[in-house]
């Protein structure tokens, strides 16, 4: 499998430098490293999501070699417990009670577990549960999971013009392709990807025009990220949006806290067999590349299509007033030391936040009771 992504994708990518005039943008090698057909990351057949990294097996394989387990590269909070998604059908049925709808549309759905925790939970309360996911092999895994549900579930190759209902993503955003840009002595560059002599992937800067938000002031070069894919993503979302609400989980941060003097490595990360590094030019096309998200853009840009921001917390607080104690109480105890990870501080209860965006007047959801943070957007 290595051999079978790694180069013809990295030819894919050289051949796409070489009609940029030797230069691309990152979020164009981004954007190929995980998307290109067959090959990027979440289009190849290599499992992605789940708990544990792979293993090789005592015995050999036929021709002598040790065989390995099917392996991950990282959890996602569904992974690890049921209820993470068991706790979100709460918000969910209030919305759907709250604006008279009976539809989940869910982006970039994983191996399913999410969707199937929401409909065991909900049941025949959602009529329809859409997902869209530009990944074949997560579509087929997500097919096998959610067999029991039937018709009930049904895959959309192209989003809707209206859409009535819950928009749900859990770690969307923060696969979308960044830009890179770069600030030395107070003139900004935007960061790209060249070739060496060696025809290896190396770092380019160039002059330009982008820039951070807001200002940042840093004596040493200042490295981040700004999000134009994810921003076109929420505003086609949110104008397409006719009745119901929108529910974003990720890790990142508002707009003050993202573009902090002290962040000044950025927020860029690979993940590889539940390893994490900062080299998205290698192993390319092996390995996840992420950027943690600015929930203040999001926000903005949602209010500009025409939304009301709804909420945003952390992961642990939404959660909690999603009534999450309670079915921890019920749980058996290996059930309950994992789902405590979804609130611990230092695990995901803090970095992740969920930021919730109605279409008509506002109203206070379940899930931002006590702990709403949008006055810090």
């Amino acid at each position: 499998m290595t051999e079978s992504v790694t180069r013809p994708l990295h030819a894919a990518i050289a051949a796409q430098l070489q009609a940029q005039q030797g230069w691309l943008a990152f979020d164009a090698f981004m954007q190929m490293a995980l998307y290109e057909p067959g090959l990027g990351y979440y289009s190849n057949d290599r499992r992605k999501i789940g708990l544990m990294p792979a293993r090789e097996l005592a015995e050999a394989g036929p021709n002598g070699d040790k065989q390995s387990t099917e392996g991950s590269d990282f959890a996602t909070a569904p992974e690890m417990s049921a209820l993470f998604g068991r706790s979100i059908a709460a918000q969910i049925l209030e919305v759907l009670e709250h604006t008279g709808t009976d539809c989940v549309y869910e982006f970039g759905a994983g191996n399913g577990t999410l969707a199937r925790d929401i409909l065991q939970t909900l049941g025949p309360r959602v009529r329809h549960y859409y997902i869209v996911d530009v990944s074949l092999a997560l579509r087929e895994r997500q097919a096998q999971t959610l067999a029991e549900f039937g018709d009930q579930v049904q895959w959309l190759a192209e989003l809707p013009e209206a859409l009535e209902g819950v928009l749900l993503g859990n770690e969307v955003l923060d696969a979308m392709p960044v830009k890179l840009i770069v600030q030395k002595q107070g003139q900004w560059f935007e960061r790209g990807v060249a070739l060496d002599a060696s025809q290896n992937f190396v770092w380019a800067d160039r002059p330009t025009v982008h820039a951070a938000p807001i200002e940042v002031h840093c004596e040493q070069d200042y490295v981040t990220e700004i999000h134009p894919w994810a921003d076109a993503f929420v505003r086609t979302t949110s104008e397409r949006l006719k009745k119901g609400a929108a529910i974003w989980i990720d890790y990142g941060f508002s707009e003050h806290e993202f573009y902090h003097p002290q962040r000044h490595m950025g927020t860029l990360v690979c993940h590889f067999q539940h390893q994490m590094d900062d080299l998205p030019l290698q192993q390319v096309g092996l390995k996840d590349i992420t950027a943690h998200v600015n929930f203040t853009a999001v926000a903005v840009t949602a209010q500009q299509a025409g939304l009301e921001v709804l909420g945003y917390t952390s992961q642990a607080r939404f959660l909690a007033n999603c009534g999450i104690a309670a079915l921890l109480e019920q749980a058996p105890l290996a059930q309950r030391i994992m789902g405590a990870k979804l609130l611990h501080e230092h695990e995901m209860g803090e970095l992740f936040k969920v930021i919730m965006l109605g279409a008509g007047p506002f109203w206070e959801p379940l899930g931002f009771i006590n702990g709403d943070r949008t006055h810090t957007l």
